[in-house]
């Protein structure tokens, strides 16, 4: 299951390198490989981390995959501007730039950054925060980017106490938050997953579970708020999972074509939002300091927790996108560095 390091330079290690998994092309997981590169330098607002463990989930596969290929315009045109993969990531400060006020060496931290699967990561201070106490490094890096999204994803909802609340692809990183976080909201919370995943997600705190094998969710409404984590409901489907005045939150862009993948649902449901009596809407999943201080008293108070489903070495990176891609994984998947 190990992957090897890479022949040319496994062992010609200096104070100023550091181990890395990079790519120079897009595509699967065989473009991926451990080498050794220089270590990322600080400049203005950004802190140096000696990244601990690093989430794994699927933005990360499409910065790896290049698709859809909109994506490119920020990943790089023709290749990716950025070689070390990796976004979510925990760990102590090793060095801070001089514009800096928040934290100080040897803080332990967790946030998103760049090229976070390597033994050091650059993150702007504004997408840190302080590592919640209660978490090992390999909980903490499984929040980030998920959980962040769960919460706008609500908000964006307008989510309030007593509502129905539909999470599709509830099982997932994004979904495992989403359906804590909106029972957190004091929501009725039902989850759409597969049929191996209907007890994971029951454990969650879900009050309804709906294996989509089985049963449609657009039967089983109407719901005063939908997340559509899942990527890829129809947007009639959605609505008549609403009520009349019910909104439907739709992230992620999985399936569709390669040009703009699941994107094409999104950007129907913001043309036709004003038209209707329901409220379709997107937002940006931006992951930043302030909503990852909201996160922290949630899971100190033990009404969120990360499902960490397995965690692998940086060595196994390309094991652990593979267990990803085959949709097997339960929550989130951990790199530990």
């Amino acid at each position: 299951m190990k992957t090897r390091e890479h022949p040319q330079r496994q062992d010609t290690g200096t104070v100023d390198d550091m181990r890395a998994i990079v790519r120079e092309t897009y595509g699967g997981p065989e473009v991926l490989r451990l080498d050794r590169v220089p270590r990322p330098l600080v400049k203005g607002g950004d802190v140096l981390i000696r990244v601990r463990a690093a989430g794994v989930d699927r933005g990360v596969w499409h910065m790896m995959t290049g698709l859809p290929y909109l994506g490119r315009l920020v990943f790089g045109i023709r290749k990716p501007k950025d070689p070390v993969l990796g976004l979510d990531l925990t760990g102590t400060v090793e060095a801070v730039g001089p514009e800096v006020t928040r934290f100080a060496v040897g803080d332990a931290v967790y946030g998103s950054g760049r090229g976070s699967y390597a033994e050091y990561a650059v993150a702007p201070e504004a997408q840190l925060a302080a590592k919640p106490e209660s978490l090992s490094f390999e909980q903490a890096a499984a929040v980030p980017v998920s959980a962040v999204t769960a919460l706008l994803g609500l908000r964006a909802g307008k989510i309030t106490e007593g509502q129905k609340v539909l999470v599709t692809g509830a099982s997932g990183g994004v979904g495992s938050y989403a359906v804590q976080l909106a029972k957190a909201y004091g929501a009725q919370v039902t989850g759409v997953c597969s049929t191996g995943k209907v007890g994971f997600v029951r454990n969650l705190g879900a009050d309804h579970v709906i294996d989509y094998t089985r049963e449609d969710f657009a039967d089983a409404g109407p719901y005063d708020l939908i997340l559509d984590i899942a990527g890829n409901p129809s947007i009639s489907r959605l609505r008549r999972a609403l009520t009349p005045t019910g909104t439907a939150v739709i992230t992620g862009g999985e399936g569709g074509g390669k040009l703009t993948g699941g994107l094409h649902r999104q950007l129907g449901a913001l043309v036709l939002s004003p038209f209707i009596s329901q409220r379709l809407t997107i937002f940006l999943g931006l992951v930043r300091a302030a909503e990852l201080q909201d996160l922290a008293p949630l899971i100190e108070a033990g009404k969120m927790a990360p499902a960490l489903d397995r965690t692998f070495t940086l060595a196994e990176t390309k094991d652990a996108i593979r267990f990803l891609e085959n949709g097997q994984v339960s929550g989130k998947l951990v790199l530990t560095i």
